[in-house]
């Protein structure tokens, strides 16, 4: 019996130092606060949460705000579409991947399936993003570049998450 917790504990002990070792091996994220990834875009546009919650601050016309809720409207309702259009294609895309031969053909036809529904999700984000800015006034659009200032990088609402596909 005793010779059988020896062999047990020596077991346990060689796991943990399989752990412990490869634990050390992976890379060790950079120290300090994530450094945000310089979005070009992101400076010249404003989301359109940021718009609608200093909507007064900004002085909206009941005409912009009519304007720009049918636009979220619009676009969130095709946005809900495209997500669950890209999930089916996703999973398809997963099931071809998971066969032991996996029909390169079949695979890649549905790949372009994925990667036309987040294009199009895109194009209907900067869209949008588009024409809410031009729905504004320079001086609008010169108060909610301080706002962006004042809440810093990264510091403003959420955005909607998308999907940005599949990591290899």
């Amino acid at each position: 019996m005793k010779t059988k917790i020896e062999v047990l504990a020596i077991l346990v002990a060689g796991v943990l130092l399989s752990v412990v070792f490869v634990s050390a091996q992976q890379p060790r994220p950079p120290q300090g606060p994530p450094q945000p990834e310089h979005d070009p875009l992101a400076e010249a546009m404003f989301p359109p949460e940021l718009v609608m919650q200093h909507q007064r601050e900004i002085g909206l016309t009941d005409e912009q705000k009519t304007f720009m809720r049918g636009e979220i409207q619009r676009v969130t309702a095709r946005f809900n579409e495209l997500q669950w259009q890209m999930q089916d294609a996703m999973e398809a895309l997963a099931a071809t991947m998971k066969e032991n031969a996996v029909n390169e053909q079949q695979a890649l036809s549905q790949l372009d399936k994925v990667l036309d529904a987040e294009r199009e999700i895109k194009h209907l984000h900067i869209g949008l993003a588009i024409r809410i800015k031009n729905k504004l006034t320079p001086e609008q659009q010169e108060k909610l570049q301080g706002i962006k200032r004042m809440h810093g990088p990264g510091q403003g609402p959420p955005r909607p998450e998308v999907n940005p596909g599949p990591t290899f």
